[in-house]
């Protein structure tokens, strides 16, 4: 075939086909999920969810399976990258060779942005899967505050919030919206609470206590998972970044006295409390690194 054949095929195409390459550019799609491990339906107990636990392989595989459900939700609403970080204690939860291979896995500790760790201003969306409610909530299925051994309470800008809430403020600072959270019924209210009535959500647990729930049977919960996916998707361009104002103000509540009495230790650090400190940061990313600094702090007992 000739040059001027091509150039003419070409020509012709894009008089059948207007705006067929704007359009093309216009369906890239880059989706990123964070999954944790106490939000995964059949999971209601600490021993499930440590890697010492005799249940904890059954539980990898629910993990991994559930992260392919919002992978393959995902697949369904057009996206052409997907990028999932294991987000649940030493991150090395996730089956590997169980994952989806539309998307790509990032695994392992320590990571700078943790929960959020690969995030950036190139993504058009982020989903939340096996998501859990912030300490102290009633009926909240293995409910804890990022770190169970010394944080009962953690707010930004004076508004209590859970993992769902910093971690979204990390999206938003990169201007990515969260546009679902999969998890037990409490978290889901919580983060619809704070991230507006336009979130999806996958309840795929209701919490009977801390150690109990009625749950969707795994097949189910992951076909929720697969649907609400698509559903938050192909509306996420109606759904605003959290975004937080600067200069931002942490306070937290640690669980004893001396974990207060250690991070006052560090400049700009201000003891507010038996067992709270509280400091300003004008980057809220790095604000964030210094939370992540007070508790590993914490956590030296």
């Amino acid at each position: 075939m000739t040059k001027k054949w091509i150039a003419f095929i070409f020509l012709f195409s894009m008089v059948l086909y207007p705006g067929s390459g704007e359009q093309a550019a216009k369906t890239k799609l880059k989706v990123y999920i964070s999954v944790d491990m106490e939000g995964i339906a059949g999971i209601v107990s600490g021993d499930q969810t440590s890697s010492l636990g005799k249940d904890y392989g059954i539980a990898r595989e629910w993990m991994t399976q559930e992260a392919n459900a919002a992978i393959q939700g995902a697949v369904y609403a057009g996206a052409t990258e997907i990028v999932v970080n294991d987000s649940h204690g030493d991150m090395r939860n996730i089956i590997a060779g169980g994952v989806n291979p539309a998307a790509r896995l990032i695994t392992g500790s320590p990571k700078p942005l943790s929960m959020m760790q690969g995030i950036d201003e190139t993504f058009d969306a982020v989903i939340f899967i096996g998501y859990h409610a912030q300490a102290g909530t009633k009926d909240g299925v293995l409910d804890h505050t990022y770190s169970g051994s010394s944080v009962y309470s953690f707010k930004i800008n004076s508004v209590e919030m859970g993992e769902y809430g910093f971690n979204a403020a990390i999206a938003g600072y990169f201007g990515v919206p969260v546009v679902l959270i999969a998890g037990d019924e409490e978290v889901c209210q919580q983060a619809k609470k704070l991230l507006g009535e336009q979130l999806e959500t996958a309840p795929v647990k209701k919490g009977i206590g801390r150690y109990a729930a009625e749950i969707l049977v795994p097949s189910k919960a992951q076909e929720l998972i697969r649907e609400r996916t698509k559903v938050a998707l192909d509306k996420r361009k109606g759904m605003k970044p959290f975004k937080v104002s600067s200069p931002v103000k942490f306070d937290i509540d640690f669980l004893y006295s001396y974990q207060a009495e250690a991070g006052e230790l560090i400049p700009g650090v201000k003891r507010t409390g038996p067992r709270s400190v509280s400091y300003v940061q004008d980057d809220y990313i790095q604000g964030f690194k210094l939370f992540r600094a007070l508790v590993s702090l914490a956590r030296m007992d």
